[in-house]
């Protein structure tokens, strides 16, 4: 099931990048299908093609409550966007959004998303800061789901000694007997 926001921000992608020509994009690079890029990350190959993702704000050209932007190829030359794979719309990322991470595909044919959810806290001083937190979605390529049970990694089970601000872009991938690991 798609969420309100993630409706809302696919349906903006949608209709401003119809004001972008072939010409205003680089001919090797990918660039954001609208709005504003940062931090390319959950690099994979799924059923055929490459996919990319990264942090986007699709609304402005500067950044924004992360979203995760996303785009595939078959020939890491020629880039074709799907509509935005995330958007912050869970209380555990109410601190700047659904931060970087990284994709697998299961054996069930899914595909796996592990990326930082950003939750805003009080501090003892009164102010504000974004406690990091990983979290996952899994789906089919174009549609994902967040799962039920995110965020599957606090801050509060990190070790004392670790840095709850800093704790993210978590990397997935399969170990030799197929398992995959975090």
């Amino acid at each position: 099931m798609i969420n309100e926001k993630l409706e809302k921000a696919r349906a903006y992608e949608a209709e401003n990048e119809k004001k972008i020509t072939p010409q205003m994009r680089p001919v090797f690079h990918l660039t954001p299908r609208v709005g504003w890029m940062n931090d390319p990350n959950g690099f994979s190959y799924y059923n055929g093609a490459y996919h990319m993702f990264y942090q986007y704000y699709p609304y402005r050209p500067f950044w924004g409550p992360m979203h995760w932007g996303h785009a595939v190829s078959e020939d890491l030359l020629h880039w074709n966007y799907l509509p935005a794979a995330l958007a912050p719309d869970e209380p555990y990322e109410n601190g700047g959004g659904c931060f970087s991470g990284s994709a697998i595909d299961l054996s069930d044919g899914r595909q796996l998303l592990v990326y930082t959810g950003v939750l805003s806290e009080k501090q003892p001083d009164g102010t504000m800061h974004g406690v990091q937190q990983q979290c996952v979605a899994v789906g089919d390529g174009v549609n994902y789901e967040k799962c039920e049970n995110n965020p599957v990694m606090t801050a509060k089970q990190l070790p004392s000694d670790s840095n709850r601000f800093d704790f993210r872009d978590p990397k997935v991938w399969k170990a030799a007997d197929g398992a995959t690991a975090v």
